[in-house]
């Protein structure tokens, strides 16, 4: 039978031992089984109580000092009270150690319970503390995060950008940057909400403009300013809201949301106010910006497209930097493992369909293109920008 481990004991018997003269810890055990062998009878002899597990091992600690031996002897017991007390009243009948003589005295019988009821009440305190923090979040609170929860289930897309249920039957839409915007416009309330996702603007936002009054929701950055006016160029737009500077319209509260949107001002004087800043009889730092960005634009698309080309047949992805230099090209079978090698990958150019796994890879990379010869429908890219071949050629055609 194995022997009782201090752990589960319920008294520790603690000792004094003093020998005058040098003994070893097998000297001290020898002489308690010696000693007390028969002195309490067979139902208590030492030897019977440890081969049934009711006394655990007897641990001693010794060290000679000035000739003399002197330590402490620890028993474990899982004995009553007083079947223990007569254990450690036995070991003071011990009057030689080895060829010394010698002097136990016990020093004290713990109950190992009691320093586990310290504990335990101490636990039951902090568990309880715990609970009673738990239960004072009021209903109030229980109940927002209820509806917070369903707003954000209404998420869907429209010709795959992510938007509110139902975006088509709203006479008046918000757009907004990414499908984080979105989604916290639907925590808050708001339904008749579509993003952009991506600085190349889509064709279903123009058309949607056409047909829709449309309040265009930016961040408070410079990114902001430059979709604004990618968009006031492209697009019918009506009203123009902002977050406050140096914030994003995700991480904007319920109150932040609602001001800007009571603040949101006429498209027509935000044109007026850019062709404002720029110096006359110059043409305007807006029109020339816009121009820039378009034919930046065309050629990124242009590049895209040749790299794609040059991929067809192949089965294979390039990774490509900020430069557009090709960094490496790795079969699409190990896309997953080689996109951990590299660090500044820019875009990926993929001989395959652009899928939502093989988005969800490229995500935390923090890749800003993925381009493919198709796309999966409904995919969730959250501001990563997805392109398939035939977007690229149309986006060279305008």
């Amino acid at each position: 039978m194995s022997k009782l481990s201090q752990n589960f004991a319920k008294y520790v018997i603690r000792a004094k031992v003093e020998a005058n003269g040098v003994v070893e810890k097998s000297d001290v055990i020898g002489a308690i089984f010696g000693q007390t062998e028969g002195l309490l009878g067979w139902d208590l002899d030492l030897r019977e109580l440890q081969r049934t597990g009711r006394i655990g091992r007897i641990e001693v600690r010794l060290k000679v000092k000035e000739g003399k031996t002197v330590g402490e002897i620890t028993i474990p017991s899982s004995l009553d009270m007083t079947e223990t007390s007569l254990i450690g009243a036995s070991l003071e009948t011990i009057e030689k150690i080895g060829p010394c003589d010698a002097v136990i005295e016990v020093k004290v019988i713990e109950d190992v319970r009691t320093q586990k009821r310290k504990y335990v009440i101490e636990r039951a305190k902090d568990l309880l503390k715990m609970i009673l923090e738990r239960e004072n979040e009021n209903l109030e609170s229980i109940s927002e995060k209820i509806k917070e929860a369903v707003r954000i289930q209404e998420i869907t897309t429209y010709e795959g950008l992510s938007c509110g249920l139902g975006i088509e039957n709203y006479d008046e839409i918000i757009m907004v940057e990414g499908r984080a915007d979105v989604i916290n416009l639907l925590k808050n309330g708001i339904k008749n909400v579509i993003a952009i996702e991506g600085s190349i603007i889509p064709q279903a936002i123009i058309d949607l403009s056409k047909k829709k009054t449309v309040t265009v929701f930016v961040d408070g950055d410079r990114g902001g300013e430059l979709i604004l006016k990618k968009l006031l160029s492209v697009a019918d737009i009506d009203y123009v809201a902002r977050a406050p500077p140096g914030k994003e319209v995700e991480e904007l509260t319920k109150k932040e949301i609602f001001k800007a949107l009571r603040e949101a001002i006429p498209a027509d004087q935000v044109k007026r106010e850019l062709l404002a800043k720029s110096p006359q009889p110059r043409v305007s730092a807006f029109i020339e910006e816009s121009k820039k960005e378009e034919t930046e634009k065309k050629e990124l698309m242009k590049r895209f497209l040749d790299l794609l080309e040059d991929l067809v047949g192949t089965r294979a992805a390039y990774f490509i930097n900020k430069e557009m230099e090709i960094i490496a090209k790795v079969p699409i079978g190990e896309l997953e493992r080689m996109i951990n090698e590299f660090s500044n990958i820019y875009a990926i150019i993929l001989d395959s369909v652009i899928s939502q796994y093989i988005v969800d890879i490229a995500l935390p990379r923090k890749i800003k293109y993925i381009v493919g010869l198709k796309k999966e429908e409904n995919i969730k890219t959250d501001g990563l920008i997805a392109l398939d071949e035939n977007e690229i050629r149309k986006a060279l055609e305008e």
